[in-house]
């Protein structure tokens, strides 16, 4: 796969982003599709997960009532609402979805939430 990430930039606090993430080279609407983030210095985290059929979808807490993830298959992509950004927010942000055992990654959007 080539998972691309996109829609990352500078926002202020309070900010709003929507985030995509697609795969040129192969479908992954099949598959479960999640977003990570990685703050400097810090480890990749979980953020958010979705089913195939958008039917299931999970949060980490810290999140939760602020973020949404959906997905159109027809597209081919995942997509990431961001609302309420805080300053911890900040960070690399990543698509994934697993397949036959692998794991796919893009390269991230940066998202920076600064005054």
């Amino acid at each position: 796969g080539q998972l691309v990430e996109s829609g990352g930039g500078l926002v202020q606090p309070g900010g709003s982003l929507r985030l995509s993430c697609t795969d040129s080279a192969f479908s992954f609407s099949m598959y479960d599709a999640r977003w990570f983030r990685q703050a400097p210095g810090k480890e990749r985290e979980f953020v958010a997960h979705i089913s195939p059929n958008s039917g299931v979808r999970d949060y980490a807490d810290s999140v939760k009532g602020r973020f949404t993830i959906s997905r159109d298959n027809a597209k081919n992509t995942v997509y990431l609402q961001i609302n309420s950004l805080k300053s911890e927010d900040t960070g690399v942000y990543y698509c994934n979805y697993n397949h036959q055992g692998s794991a796919h990654w893009g390269r991230g959007t940066q998202v920076t939430v600064s005054s």
